[in-house]
């Protein structure tokens, strides 16, 4: 494992360490136990997409890691207004240990890694969001107490929380049940990929465009916002056609009894969801939003030292 760059990269034994040792270090977070794991190590964090939960958690993860984060915008840096990937990416080999990127797209994160010579972390870009699948994927097993065989229904947008959720639950042996509209689905080759890990692992993937279908006896279901960075536009258009999809009592109801909900933030209340489900003693949103720390100090110390004997 040299890098993150989507989860379909790595082998489900790479995936179910990365969660396992999340775990320890949460443990270790919680008991106010130091693990300077990457004590002077420098991690360079690129923003050409702003966030709140990726930036935070990655600057406190390396913190707590004793490790240095620094930051990056798009107006720091000439990727993109220039200087090619290739150039950025040994220059910043010159000077960082690791380099984590959120950003538009895919390509840019793989060429960074194919160029450069340090690990790099896929922060999110428009087809993939790793971290998210990871954190997402921690939060079930603690509220459940296992992945393998256990159903994640995802409902809405075909966006790229959909895909690595499809790819973690395929390394994972879950049942993964998508819904969206027409002309939203997931990308097809992700999910056909997501569909041969899953045959490995004894996982399912499952397509429709029917919500009660998807949720139909889900253990925990998940949505995400209807209008992403960059769809300000599609706003109205969007809504109508995703409001059927909302996550609401009724939808709720399908799922088991015992089902947790799911959101990765910011979440617009009425719309993708309705509040007595986000705001209710089965939503889990928070736990999610602070499994982002763990399952990314987990990645860099994983990628930058590895964990020690």
């Amino acid at each position: 494992m040299k890098h993150l760059l989507k989860i379909s990269d790595l082998t489900a034994d790479e995936f179910l360490y990365l969660l396992d040792f999340s775990q320890k270090l949460k443990k270790q977070n919680k008991e106010k136990t130091p693990h300077p794991l990457l004590a002077g190590k420098t991690l360079g964090m690129i923003f050409n997409k702003s966030s709140t939960r990726t930036r935070v958690s990655f600057e406190t993860g390396m913190y707590q890691l004793g490790g240095y984060p620094m930051f990056l915008s798009a107006s720091d840096i000439q990727l993109g207004r220039g200087e090619s990937v290739y150039d950025t990416a040994n220059v910043l080999s010159r000077y960082l240990d690791g380099i984590m990127i959120r950003t538009y797209k895919q390509s840019d994160v793989e060429d960074l890694a194919v160029f450069g010579n340090i690990p790099v972390i896929n922060g999110l870009t428009d087809e993939h969001h790793p971290c998210q699948a990871l954190a997402d994927l921690l939060t079930i097993y603690e509220h459940i107490g296992a992945l393998k065989g256990k159903k994640l229904a995802y409902v809405g947008d075909g966006n790229n929380v959909a895909h690595s959720l499809a790819e973690g639950c395929a390394k994972a042996g879950m049942v993964f049940s998508v819904a969206n509209p027409k002309g939203y689905e997931c990308n097809e080759s992700i999910i056909e990929q997501a569909k041969h890990d899953a045959s490995e692992t004894g996982g399912k993937i499952e397509v429709t465009n029917d919500p009660q279908k998807a949720v139909f006896g889900a253990d925990a279901i998940y949505t995400d916002t209807w209008v992403s960075m960059g769809q300000e536009s599609e706003k109205e258009e969007r809504i109508k056609t995703f409001m059927p999809y909302q996550v609401n009592k009724k939808l709720f109801s399908y799922a088991q009894p015992d089902a947790i909900f799911l959101h990765c933030l910011p979440a617009y209340r009425g719309f993708e969801m309705t509040a007595d489900i986000i705001d209710s003693p089965f939503s889990a949103v928070f736990d999610q939003a602070e499994n982002r720390l763990h399952v990314q100090k987990a990645v860099l110390a994983t990628l930058m030292c590895g964990e020690p004997k």
